[in-house]
């Protein structure tokens, strides 16, 4: 069976490469998923989403993307994020700390563009590190 070849890149560095069966990612169009043989597609990254590479007999990687662009063409899938980082990555504690600064400043202020946009990063990171949020 086909094989799609991925790759996740930030700015600050080249998160992951490699083969994956699947790629699921939510954009400014909700989530999309890419499997072999997907027709080209060019999509808008959301800000604060959380991207899932699914590769056969591996653990999933699961990564925070906030922001960005995904394409697809012949089987190639690349993830071209603002900002992004890996779940096994995320320092849960300070996720969480982020995440409650946040919705305190929401809660004082709703109408904190600022601390939206925090709330939702820090909720992406803890989603991407296997957390309930």
């Amino acid at each position: 069976m086909a094989k799609l070849r991925v790759g996740v890149v930030s700015p600050e560095r080249e998160l992951w490469t490699g083969e994956a069966d699947m790629v699921i990612a939510k954009t400014v169009d909700g989530e999309i998923g890419i499997m072999p043989e997907h027709a080209p597609v060019l999509g808008v990254l959301v800000e604060g989403g959380v991207l899932r590479v699914k590769r056969d007999g591996d653990a999933d990687l699961v990564a925070a993307v906030h922001g960005g662009f995904i394409s697809v063409a012949n089987n190639d899938v690349s993830i071209l994020a603002e900002t992004a980082e890996l779940g096994s990555e995320v320092d849960v504690a300070r996720a969480k700390d982020a995440l409650q600064r946040a919705q305190a400043s929401i809660e004082a202020d709703q109408e904190d563009a600022d601390a939206r946009h925090q709330a939702r990063r820090a909720a992406a990171r803890l989603r991407a590190a296997g957390e309930e949020v």
